[in-house]
């Protein structure tokens, strides 16, 4: 496990997803118990998630390893 990939209680890798992960992202953050957090893996950085996760209540964290990688850790703020 790399050093620059952030710990989380659960984790959602969209990397494989076939169209628009948006969905896929909120229904496990609809199912994140409270406490948790989730690492969603991805191939680019999702800035238009941002704004959503902000409204809706949730601190992240994002990081870029290398290219093509981004970890984006969500949990309630």
């Amino acid at each position: 496990m790399s050093s620059d990939r952030p710990d989380a209680t659960r984790e959602l890798d969209v990397r494989t997803v076939d169209g628009e992960p948006f969905g896929h992202i909120m229904s496990a953050l609809e199912d994140l118990p409270a406490g948790d957090s989730l690492l969603l893996i991805n191939s680019f950085e999702p800035q238009p998630l941002y704004q959503v996760l902000e409204e809706r209540g949730f601190a992240y964290e994002t990081t870029n390893p290398e290219s093509e990688l981004w970890y984006v850790k969500v949990q309630e703020s």
